[in-house]
């Protein structure tokens, strides 16, 4: 768990005058271990203690997770009297080294640009086909061919996959999350509780299918997905770790599908509902999925509170929303989705 050898020569490079640093674990809890650390200075014996997290369960199965619960010791623990002081957090990095990542007031990420054309585009000159053309068709089939092979990517962690479940209702940047960017008005504080305990149940059902653990993006949507002029494309933007439920990136791109007709058409149809269903078919048989319909639902929901939410999409009529809120709560309401009820859940 710590890497003894590369704390000490972190710790002998910082205390210039140091003649020796020892590290003595001094007991492990549920979350972590900690470890007495005491460097022979030349005024006397120095004595600090490094913490180290567990790698799996309680929120801390990726680095990162790890990094966020350090990052907030450092800057919360002198905010109160009485508290231990933090002084730093260490990151061990590829090559093995230890340095300082703490004392940042924020912190950003450096990515390389990419080209090309978001899958919105594409999107929106739906709305004036009544069919796909076989462009259209070849890129839907690459999306789905994609989505294929990652998720052919699996692993056997119960802790990963309830984490997905959980966090698709939960996390900040999900079901819960969104409904608590919503101004006031738009839905009832008691239709956004009904439809998360809708969830919450879905979850206990979904909780016995960990077999479907799969590698994932976790934001598949179409400002996500550019597409090169030679029908190739790159993604961005991957999300809330490696591994999850592949209804989570099914989703993300199909509500779209769903969207985007209710937004110019009122209903489901046309090129959107031959987009939906060309999506869905092809990904089924490419991957012999066909249980996916049976998870669908809360990950529908989560997708759903976000395409109805008007502060991502202010353009969308009351009536046009509402109808995603119809969609949601029907598809949670029933044991199964078919595409082939579409406009049932919408309308009915």
């Amino acid at each position: 768990m710590l890497n003894e050898d590369a704390i000490k020569a972190y710790l002998l490079k910082k205390f210039k005058d140091a003649a020796r640093v020892d590290i003595t674990k001094l007991g492990a809890g549920v979350h972590g271990a900690g470890f007495l650390i005491e460097i022979q200075l030349a005024e006397g014996v120095k004595q600090y203690v490094i913490k180290g997290l567990f790698p799996e369960g309680l929120g801390h199965d990726y680095p990162s997770d790890r990094a966020q619960v350090f990052l907030l010791d450092l800057e919360t623990y002198d905010g109160i009297p009485k508290h231990a002081k933090a002084l730093d957090v260490l990151s061990e990095m590829p090559d093995g080294s230890i340095k300082s990542i703490g004392g940042g007031k924020e912190y950003y990420l450096l990515m390389e640009r990419v080209e090309g054309k978001d899958y919105f585009n594409d999107l929106r000159e739906f709305s004036r086909k009544e069919k796909l053309d076989n462009k259209d068709k070849e890129k839907i089939k690459a999306m789905t061919s994609y989505l294929a092979e990652i998720h052919s990517i699996k692993k056997d962690s119960r802790s990963l996959y309830w984490r997905k479940l959980r966090d698709i209702i939960g996390h900040g940047e999900c079901l819960m999350g969104v409904f608590d960017t919503y101004p006031d008005g738009v839905l009832s504080y008691e239709n956004m509780a009904e439809i998360e305990k809708m969830c919450v149940d879905w979850r206990a059902r979904l909780k016995p299918k960990t077999h479907r653990l799969s590698q994932i993006h976790g934001d598949f949507h179409p400002g996500n997905i550019w597409f090169k002029d030679n029908g190739d494309f790159v993604l961005l933007d991957r999300s809330r770790g490696p591994f999850g439920e592949p209804a989570d990136d099914i989703t993300a791109l199909a509500i779209n599908y769903i969207f985007f007709s209710i937004k110019y058409h009122g209903d489901v149809r046309g090129a959107y509902l031959q987009g939906l269903n060309l999506f869905f078919d092809e990904y089924v048989r490419q991957t012999n999925d066909n249980e996916l319909f049976e998870v669908v639902a809360p990950f529908f929901a989560f997708r759903g509170t976000v395409v109805a939410n008007p502060i991502f999409y202010p353009e969308l009529t009351i009536e046009a929303r509402n109808k995603i809120f119809r969609f949601v709560q029907h598809v949670l309401t029933s044991r199964k989705f078919e595409a082939e009820k579409i406009k049932d859940y919408i309308n009915v």
